[in-house]
């Protein structure tokens, strides 16, 4: 849905927005009241411009893969021009963003100009002055995948938080993470950068979305166990700027955000122990049954709580979201009978209903418990195809997505899942689901450079 949703806003910057609306116009009058194709969408829009939209819609809709650009800027006769180098085979039209470094205060970056360029070029594009900053696809007018002259780059690692639109702070964040998953850019680099400009930033979707990607994979996938560690030191720190900050109350759900994933980070269970038995955290907020689940599922992967505690908390919360949270817990535990007991429950029986499945699977993976469960990597693919088979689509993409090791980054489990495929015939759902799980372990291989 995002890349469709990306594709038709790429259409109106391809065509300009006169001859989009022109070209939607036509379509509204010849087919209202009526049916139409998507071929009678694209002859309509071409009826309006020059440009080759059938070319255009091949290309962009029966094309698979994404495609990268990547600025090279040089100097020709003087001048110094931007190239853009394309790798992929859809036209775009792209706005380049040229910023300056603030003469006025230190750390912003203002904008210049903002260049609209089509790619493939016909020519390279005169610069003048060479910016401090010059980002592709300011404005995310485009699907694809973003890259950094060196210059650039360097500016982002001191003056990312000073660029004055979120938007664009979205492109490079964006853009930064992807380098990430490609292996051209460490996983501690990205954290280096989050470390020094996701204090300062101010919109909410932006600092969850930076914190779930160096949480969920920089720190639990891409970085190995003996780095790990340092990894969550650098997350937790991060996360109490953010309270400070957070401290007066002007911006409760960036403090939200930051309460969450400071619990799922902590090392040592004695902060948020407290903020369990006190009810609230220091400064609010009061901890509602979200996150009270949240902090003992940290403290049952901490080895910090026990079934007692669990059983009393979903006496406090015997809602459907508390039993959730109670299974989640239980497989958390370090222990090999809590364990035993919650894959004979996913697996050997047929009692979990869906939800109770994806807690326990949610609880079960843990990578400070890697030793303890590494029996359980190569029986997970044989016992998923099982219950997949006998319990259908539903729970077969819930032990793709949930009950898959993903914490195991090796080239063992990546084989296994690769011989599951190839020979044991698993139900669409569940091939589908590991086929992403396995192509994201991959990826997590290469950027270890294994």
């Amino acid at each position: 849905y995002a890349k469709g949703a990306s594709a038709l806003r790429q259409l109106v910057a391809w065509l300009g927005e006169k001859d989009f609306l022109a070209g939607i116009n036509v379509h509204f009058e010849r087919h209202r009241f009526g049916n139409a194709t998507l071929a009678d969408f694209i002859d309509s829009l071409a009826s309006a411009t020059e440009r080759d939209v059938p070319a255009w819609a091949d290309a962009w809709l029966r094309t698979t893969g994404v495609d990268k650009l990547t600025p090279r800027l040089t100097t020709t006769d003087g001048q110094r021009v931007l190239t853009i180098e394309q790798e992929g085979s859809r036209p775009h039209r792209v706005t380049a963003g040229l910023y300056d470094h603030d003469l006025t205060e230190e750390g912003r970056l203002t904008l210049r100009e903002r260049v609209g360029l089509d790619v493939p070029q016909t020519a390279p594009q005169p610069l003048g002055k060479r910016p401090a900053l010059l980002l592709l696809n300011d404005g995310d007018l485009t699907y694809a995948k973003v890259r950094f002259d060196p210059e650039s780059f360097e500016t982002l690692r001191t003056s990312l938080s000073g660029l004055p639109d979120p938007l664009t702070r979205a492109v490079v964040w964006n853009a930064l993470r992807d380098a990430v998953r490609d292996g051209e850019l460490p996983p501690t680099a990205y954290l280096e950068t989050a470390r020094a400009h996701l204090p300062l930033e101010t919109d909410l979707a932006l600092v969850e979305g930076v914190l779930a990607f160096a949480g969920t994979h920089v720190a639990d996938r891409y970085l190995t166990p003996e780095e790990r560690p340092a990894a969550l030191a650098t997350l937790r720190s991060l996360c109490r700027d953010l309270l400070r900050r957070t401290e007066d109350g002007d911006n409760p759900g960036l403090r939200l955000v930051a309460v969450r994933h400071f619990i799922d980070v902590a090392a040592q269970p004695d902060t948020i122990a407290a903020w369990l038995a006190d009810g609230t955290v220091p400064g609010g907020p009061e901890l509602d049954p979200e996150l009270r689940w949240r902090i003992l599922g940290r403290l049952a992967v901490l080895g910090a709580t026990d079934e007692a505690a669990i059983a009393a908390e979903l006496e406090r919360d015997p809602s459907a979201n508390g039993q959730e949270g109670a299974a989640r817990c239980r497989a958390a535990l370090p222990d090999p009978e809590a364990k035993r007991r919650a894959w004979e429950a996913m697996f050997a029986t047929d009692d979990l209903s869906n939800y109770l499945f994806k807690a326990t699977a949610q609880g079960f993976w843990q990578p400070e418990q890697a030793d303890l469960v590494q029996e359980y990597v190569p029986r997970y693919y044989d016992d998923a195809v099982a219950v997949s088979a006998r319990r259908g689509p539903a729970i077969a993409t819930a032990a793709g997505a949930w009950a898959f090791p993903h914490h195991a980054v090796d080239p063992e489990n990546l084989a296994l899942g690769k011989a599951c495929l190839r020979d044991a015939d698993p139900v669409p759902a569940l091939r589908r689901r590991l086929g992403d799980e396995l192509d994201d372990l991959a990826r997590a291989l290469r950027v270890r450079g294994e």
